[in-house]
C-alpha cells in the first residue's frame, strides 16, 4: 500500500492550544488579567456552555466562550472590519479588469486575508463588512438567519403616501416576490425624495429592483447598517475594526 504522504507521523509534536482562561479574556481586550479573574470568580464567564471557573484553560479556536451572556471572540487571529465602500468602486478583493476593488483601501493595515460579506454593486455605496470569519460571514449573508440590513436611497419623486404599505406588503419581481420590513420617507423635494428602506433580502440589485418596479428608479443607493453594525460617520474609503461589543453583537443576530 502507498503510504499517505499528508499523514502525520507517529511521532509527530502535538501542540496544545489551550490557554488559560484570563490569559484569553485580556488578550481579546476584555481586561486586565485580574479583571478577568474576577469576572470568572464572579461566575460571569461560561465556556461552551459551562461557567467557567479559575484555573481553567480553553482554546481559543475552537471553544465558545461567553461574557456576561455575550459571545466573546477570543482568536486573535480572526479580524472585522467595517468599510465605506466609495461609489465606483466593486465589491471583490481584486479586480482582473483593474478597476477599483476594496483590497486598494487597506493597504498593508491588515495582515491577514479577508473577505466581503455580501456585496454592493459599483454604483453603490455604503457599509461592507470585511472578515476572515467564514462561519460567521455564511451566517449573515444567509437569509435564513433574517439579518437586515438598512439603505438610503435618493429615489424619482414625488412619493404616494401608500408606498411603505404597499412594499411592506411585497411586490412581485421576474425572480419572486419581496417585501421590506420597514419603509419611511427621509425628505421629499419634488422630482427626487430621499427614503429609507429596512429588508433582509440578499438578492443581486434587490433595492434597485424593488424601487424600480414601484415606479422610483434609484439615482444613488447607501447602506447604513447591517444587524447591529451601523455606517456612522466612517469617510468614504476607510475601514475600522469592529469592538468585542460589536462583534458580539453580530454573533447575537445569527443566533449564537
Amino acid at each position: 500500500m502507498r503510504r499517505d504522504d499528508r499523514a502525520p507521523k507517529p511521532d509527530a509534536p502535538v501542540y496544545d492550544s489551550t490557554e488559560r482562561l484570563q490569559k484569553l479574556l485580556a488578550a481579546a481586550g476584555v481586561g486586565s488579567r485580574r479583571a478577568c479573574e474576577d469576572l470568572i470568580f464572579r461566575r460571569r464567564v461560561t465556556v461552551n456552555g459551562r461557567v467557567a471557573q479559575l484555573g481553567d484553560k480553553a482554546d481559543p479556536t475552537r471553544d465558545v466562550i461567553h461574557v456576561d451572556g455575550e459571545r466573546l471572540q477570543a482568536d486573535t487571529r480572526l479580524v472585522y472590519l467595517a468599510m465605506n465602500k466609495p461609489r465606483g468602486v466593486v465589491s471583490t478583493m481584486a479586480d482582473e479588469k483593474g478597476r477599483a476593488a476594496l483590497s486598494d483601501f487597506l493597504g498593508n493595515r491588515v495582515e491577514q486575508r479577508v473577505y466581503h460579506v455580501g456585496r454592493l454593486d459599483a454604483d453603490s455605496e455604503g457599509l461592507l463588512l470585511l472578515t476572515n470569519d467564514g462561519t460567521l460571514a455564511h451566517r449573515l449573508m444567509h437569509p435564513s438567519y433574517g439579518v437586515q440590513k438598512t439603505y438610503l436611497c435618493e429615489v424619482a419623486g414625488p412619493i404616494p403616501r401608500n408606498l411603505g404599505k404597499r412594499l411592506a406588503a411585497g411586490v412581485e419581481l421576474e425572480d419572486g416576490p419581496v417585501k421590506v420590513d420597514s419603509f419611511r420617507v427621509v425628505d421629499s423635494l419634488g422630482k427626487t425624495a430621499q427614503v429609507e428602506l429596512t429588508l433582509h433580502e440578499g438578492r443581486k440589485h434587490i433595492v434597485r429592483r424593488l424601487l424600480a418596479e414601484v415606479g422610483h428608479p434609484v439615482s444613488r443607493l447607501v447602506r447604513t447598517s447591517i444587524g447591529p453594525i451601523r455606517l456612522g460617520d466612517l469617510r468614504a474609503g476607510r475601514t475600522r475594526r469592529l469592538t468585542n461589543a460589536e462583534v458580539a453583537a453580530l454573533f447575537k443576530a445569527v443566533g449564537d
